[in-house]
């Protein structure tokens, strides 16, 4: 379970992004955060991941405060992150090489990694993602669907609990973003997995969270939160239900930058 606890972080020389925030995130669930430009979704992904500090309150997994990188969560980013020198398999297999040499924790002597054969592992995801075929190709050599594909892999071959992405998909065409995004799914249905996912399309929002955190433009105190009962429907159930739905959040996305 992730909680913020009176949570309270700002920029130097800038208002509050987060004022005595609180939110609470269940095990397993999966969580859309939208907002404008400059709300502090990255932000509160970043203090989520353990790399920003809050200047007051707490930000707890399993009722343990993250005081920095944790093994055990993944994060992905827009710019895919990958070593331009080498290859996709080598890629993926940077995380637990780290691991061995570093601990599970990054920083006590090596230690045994994690369980089963490394290899097996990173075949395994590589098979996973589609991407076996071109796993000895490197990034420039590859599309950049391909690359977001060899960035997830490597976050999953260590196993994550909690899975953060920041906007993975938003520089992908409109079939490759549609596949990651059935990826992602379908992976949340096969291992109980966290995940938080930062956007800036209502559309991707409605189709990953299950719960949706809308930010404003703003400080941010009281969280506002959508149940939506249409995650995981690619494409989108246009009912009724849908259409207000997303007519909801475009109003308080309105408001918020306003």
């Amino acid at each position: 379970m992730i909680r913020a606890v009176g949570l309270t972080f700002h920029y130097p020389k800038r208002p509050p992004i987060f004022q005595n925030f609180d939110w609470t995130v269940a095990q397993g669930q999966t969580w859309a955060i939208i907002g404008a430009s400059g709300c502090g979704k990255s932000t509160l992904l970043y203090l989520l991941a353990g790399l920003r500090q809050p200047d007051a309150g707490k930000m707890l997994i399993n009722d343990q405060p993250i005081q920095g990188p944790r093994p055990q969560t993944g994060l992905i980013l827009q710019d895919y992150g990958l070593l331009p020198w080498a290859t996709l398999r080598q890629n993926v297999t940077l995380g637990l090489d780290l691991r061995r040499f570093y601990g599970p924790d990054g920083r006590h002597a090596p230690i045994e990694g994690l369980p089963g054969n490394p290899e097996q592992r990173v075949t395994h995801w590589l098979e996973r993602l589609g991407i076996a075929g071109v796993a000895n190709q490197y990034p420039g050599q590859v599309s950049g669907g391909q690359r977001q594909r060899a960035a997830i892999a490597r976050t999953l071959v260590l196993e994550p609990d909690l899975l953060l992405m920041d906007e993975p998909f938003a520089s992908l065409d409109a079939p490759t973003r549609e596949n990651l995004q059935s990826l992602i799914l379908q992976l949340h249905t096969e291992r109980p997995l966290t995940t938080v996912l930062v956007t800036h399309t209502i559309e991707e929002a409605m189709t990953i969270g299950e719960k949706i955190l809308v930010l404003a433009n703003r400080t941010n105190t009281t969280p506002l939160i959508l149940d939506n009962p249409y995650a995981g429907q690619i494409p989108a159930v246009q009912d009724e239900g849908y259409t207000k739905l997303t007519a909801r959040m475009r109003a308080e996305l309105k408001e918020t930058t306003a």
